[in-house]
């Protein structure tokens, strides 16, 4: 079983998990159950995906779920451009989420080149 801590991909994507908490709770009150909502589930299963990834017997199933967090990072990605969109977030602090978005993106994807 691999040990999911020490994977730099999922330290990198809790760390992201927890500046998006911080931005999102500046969101308007009446985005608490919707976008505020949607936006920190889908960031929160790409490092739980990973997570559970680990715990699986095979490269096979641990690639599974890098496929779903990559789907989760996806829409990660869009609901960032829509908060920007909205004005819940300056063009700056959107723009360098959707780049950390990007990197850990780019860091699945050679992850699961590895296990192929």
């Amino acid at each position: 079983m691999r040990d999911f801590k020490k994977y730099d991909i999922w330290q990198l994507r809790h760390s992201f998990t927890l500046e998006i908490y911080k931005i999102t709770s500046l969101f308007p009150k009446e985005e608490l159950y919707g976008l505020t909502s949607q936006i920190r589930r889908a960031c929160s299963s790409i490092p739980t995906n990973i997570s559970e990834g680990c715990g699986r017997n095979s490269d096979k199933e641990f690639n599974q779920f890098l496929n779903i967090a990559l789907g989760s990072a996806n829409e990660t990605e869009y609901l960032l451009i829509l908060a920007k969109d909205l004005q819940y977030l300056n063009n700056e602090i959107a723009e360098k989420q959707i780049e950390k978005i990007n990197s850990i993106k780019s860091k699945i994807y050679k992850l699961k080149q590895v296990l192929v």
